[in-house]
C-alpha cells in the first residue's frame, strides 16, 4: 500500500507531500489545486507506462507545467510581496511515491537540445528506486543519473552500472525493468494504477451505443466497454451490482443482451413493460451505473483514483455511490477528489475497521501554492528528494 504521494515544481504543487490511507478523501475549495494533484498522479503513473514524455507535451511542454512563483515563498510572506531572485536549485518537475515495499522517485527538467523540434518534450535527468519510506543512500536500490543507471550489488557495498546511455526521454522503468526485481515491481505497481475522471453521456457517448463484446475485468476510462464490464461482473457471481443498482433505484435490475456479438445494457425498472436500452436511460442513471461497474471490477488496481465522481448526480445517488467507495476501499486502495459534503459525510459513516484507514485531507493555497490544512512538520511524511 502507497504510504505517500510526493510532487514539487508541477503547476501550484511547489512542495506537496500526501499522506496516504487505505481511503484517502481530498477535499478542498476551487483553485485550491485538487485538479492539479489528481493530474500529478496520472503522470507518475505515466513514468511506468513510458508515457510521460508524451503527457508533459500534451500539457503544452514542461514549461506550462512548471510552478510559476518565487523558488521561495519566505520573502513574500513576510514582506506581502512576491519577487523573483536568482535561482538556487534547477528547474524541475518532481514526482513520486512511498509504499510499504518500494518507492520511487522521477525528476524531470527542460531540454538542453535548443535545435531540436522536440523542444517541448522533457528530459528524465533522475530516477530513483528505494526501500521503505524514504529515499537515502543506504536504501538506494536502483539510480539513475542523466544516462547512467546503477543497481546496489548483492553485498551492499556499492553500485553495478546497467548502462550509461540510456536516453533522456525513455524512463529506466521502460527499458530496463527486467535488469531487477524492484524495477519490474514499480513499473507493475505504476501501470496498474487505475483513473476515472467522469464520464461522457450525452447521446454521442460510446457507452449508449452496442459494442462488440469480450470478457471485460476492467472497465474503460470512456466507459465505452460498460455492457460487457457489467456482464463480467454478472457472471462472477459477485451480487454486489445487483444490490448497489437495486438500492439506488427503487428495486431496478440490469441485464445485457447480446444480438450477433453486440452488447447492450438494458435497465427493468418496476411499472415498465420492457427494459430501457442504453440509448433511452438517462444521465444521471448512466452515469452512476458506469461508476457502479468501475468500482467492482472483479479485478481490482492497486490504486484506485476517482476525480469528483459526485458531478451530475442527484443527491439521492451519494449515499449508494459512498457505499461503492466503502467497497471497493475495502478491497484495494483508493483516493477520491471531491468538492460534495453530502459524499463526504456518507464516507465518513462508512468507517473501514479502524481509524486509520480512512481520512480526509483539506487542500488549501497560501500564496498561490497548494497546502495541506493544518499539516506541520510531524504530521507531514518524511520525504527526501537527494540532488542531481
Amino acid at each position: 500500500m502507497l504510504t505517500a504521494v510526493a510532487v514539487r515544481g508541477y503547476r501550484s504543487l511547489r512542495d506537496l507531500v500526501l499522506p496516504l490511507r487505505r481511503l484517502t478523501v481530498v477535499t478542498g475549495a476551487n483553485g485550491t489545486g485538487k485538479s492539479s494533484l489528481y493530474r500529478a498522479v496520472r503522470l507518475l503513473a505515466d513514468c511506468g507506462r513510458g508515457e510521460v514524455v508524451a503527457s508533459f507535451a500534451r500539457e503544452g511542454g514542461v514549461e506550462s507545467a512548471l510552478w510559476a512563483g518565487p523558488e521561495h515563498l519566505g520573502a513574500a510572506r513576510r514582506t506581502g510581496t512576491a519577487q523573483g531572485g536568482p535561482r538556487t536549485k534547477p528547474i524541475s518537475i518532481e514526482l513520486g511515491y512511498a509504499a510499504d515495499d518500494f518507492g520511487y522517485l522521477a525528476d524531470l527538467g527542460l531540454p538542453q537540445d535548443g535545435g531540436s523540434a522536440f523542444a517541448r518534450d522533457p528530459e528524465i535527468k533522475r530516477e530513483v528506486i528505494f526501500a521503505g519510506p524514504v529515499a537515502r543512500p543506504g536504501t538506494t536500490l536502483v539510480r539513475r543519473v542523466r544516462g547512467l543507471v546503477e543497481v546496489a550489488n548483492d553485498n551492499g557495498r556499492g553500485f553495478d552500472a546497467l548502462t550509461a546511455n540510456l536516453p533522456a526521454h525513455r524512463s529506466v522503468l521502460a527499458d530496463w525493468a527486467a535488469a531487477a526485481p524492484e524495477l519490474v515491481a514499480v513499473r507493475e505497481r505504476l501501470r496498474d494504477w487505475r483513473f476515472y475522471d467522469g464520464f461522457r453521456t450525452d447521446s454521442g457517448a460510446a457507452s449508449r451505443r452496442p459494442q462488440v463484446g469480450t470478457r471485460t475485468p476492467v472497465l474503460a476510462d470512456d466507459g465505452a466497454d460498460l455492457a460487457a464490464a457489467v456482464q463480467t461482473i454478472l457472471e462472477t457471481g459477485d451480487d454486489g451490482l445487483t444490490a448497489a443498482v437495486a438500492d439506488a433505484f427503487d428495486g431496478a435490475s440490469v441485464s445485457v443482451s447480446t444480438v450477433d456479438g453486440l452488447f447492450d445494457l438494458q435497465l427493468h425498472q418496476r411499472g415498465m413493460l420492457r427494459p430501457l436500452r442504453s440509448a433511452e436511460i438517462s444521465d444521471g442513471t448512466l452515469r452512476f451505473l458506469l461508476w457502479t461497474a468501475a468500482l467492482l471490477s472483479p479485478a481490482p488496481p492497486s490504486l484506485l483514483v476517482l476525480n469528483e465522481p459526485e458531478t451530475s448526480l442527484h443527491p439521492d445517488l451519494l449515499r449508494p455511490l459512498a457505499d461503492l467507495i466503502g467497497r471497493a476501499a475495502a478491497r484495494t486502495q483508493v483516493v477520491i477528489v471531491t468538492h460534495s459534503p453530502t459524499l463526504r459525510e456518507y464516507l465518513d459513516a462508512r468507517p473501514l475497521g479502524s481509524d486509520a484507514d480512512a481520512w480526509e485531507i483539506e487542500l488549501t493555497k497560501d500564496w498561490g501554492e497548494t497546502k495541506v490544512v493544518d499539516q506541520g512538520l510531524l504530521t507531514t511524511p518524511s520525504w527526501d528528494w537527494g540532488k542531481r
